[in-house]
């Protein structure tokens, strides 16, 4: 097979640790091409979507004494080259948000791709409609209570009830412009109106989660089956548990209530066309799914002995074989 993989650029991935690469390297260890490209390089010509294009040749990282070592330099490009996306098997997706004009404007050529021809995971519609924050909300019997507003007063009225909250801008990443808000701040203002941009933005506000530290899980959900997780553990001087802040990892097991959250998202993920998902829960709530560029995997694979990139390659072929 040929894969093509939308990254940010390649000099800027981290080899012991982002998701893209693992699966870029499983791709190869199971026999295929692997090509890349980024989202500015993409292009519509005569109906079709197009892209510069470069073959990796990657040297594979290695587990050392608990840690995943790198060769230095770990990637081998070769020219670039102009071709239509329809000329690989399948196109990854994987640039990291925010998803601005930018993320948007590539999901909008990626429609261009036939995909009885080429496999799009995950898919730029289903992208488009699964705002991280936002998809959550459709699962009622799953998240904590929750509102999503630009309105102050709302807003307010909200934290006062609840006591202690947790704000969340709804276009970030990696716990980015995630706050602390509780009930007689005496920042709430200002909080509040940076936050939405005095009032043009909505927000979303969560009931604070006290299971939070005890961790916040990820769990990774190939074609709506949960594969793998890990527990993601706040810094002592963050409340949020994300790797980006600071945040430890640590092995886990996936509740049976974490088990039933699974189960309610699996058929509309399918629905969605979202294949390679990460959900965030927390004491039992689900509260984000990350579909457009889910990390954990070297994580979860150098904790548990785990190969979590060869699953996602092998559901590819399988779902290749058997047409899509």
């Amino acid at each position: 097979m040929k894969l093509a993989f939308i990254i940010d650029p390649i000099h800027q991935l981290d080899p012991g640790h982002d998701t893209s690469v693992a699966l870029m390297e499983a791709a190869q260890i199971l026999g295929h091409e692997v090509w890349v490209t980024q989202a500015n390089w993409l292009s519509v010509v005569e109906s079709k979507a197009w892209a510069i294009l470069q073959q990796v040749k990657l040297i594979p990282v290695e587990l050392v004494e608990k840690r995943w070592q790198a060769a230095n330099p770990w990637y081998e490009l070769s020219p670039r080259s102009l071709n239509s996306l329809e000329t690989m098997d399948a196109v990854f997706m994987r640039t990291d948000p925010p998803v601005n004009d930018a993320y948007l404007y590539a999901t909008y050529v990626l429609d261009y791709i036939d995909q009885n021809k080429t496999l799009v995971i995950n898919n730029p519609h289903g992208i488009r409609g699964a705002n991280e924050k936002m998809y959550a909300l459709q699962f009622t019997k799953a998240i904590p209570e929750t509102i999503v507003s630009a309105d102050k007063q709302f807003i307010r009225q909200f934290v006062e009830a609840k006591g202690a909250t947790v704000l969340k801008p709804l276009g970030n990443k990696a716990g980015e412009g995630i706050l602390f808000l509780q009930s007689g701040d005496r920042n709430f203002n200002s909080i509040v109106e940076l936050s939405t941009q005095q009032g043009r933005l909505p927000v979303m506000v969560q009931t604070y989660l006290p299971a939070a530290k005890a961790g916040d899980k990820r769990i990774i959900l190939l074609n709506g089956e949960p594969i793998g997780a890990l527990n993601r553990l706040a810094s002592n001087d963050d409340f949020r548990n994300n790797m980006a802040t600071g945040g430890t990892v640590a092995t886990t097991e996936i509740t049976p209530r974490e088990m039933e959250i699974c189960n309610q998202l699996a058929q509309k993920l399918r629905e969605d066309g979202l294949i390679f998902v990460g959900i965030d829960v927390i004491g039992g709530y689900l509260t984000e799914v990350n579909v457009t560029s889910p990390t954990g995997i070297r994580e979860i694979d150098r904790l548990n002995g785990t190969r979590l990139g060869h699953d996602v390659i092998k559901w590819v072929e399988e779902k290749l074989v058997i047409g899509h």
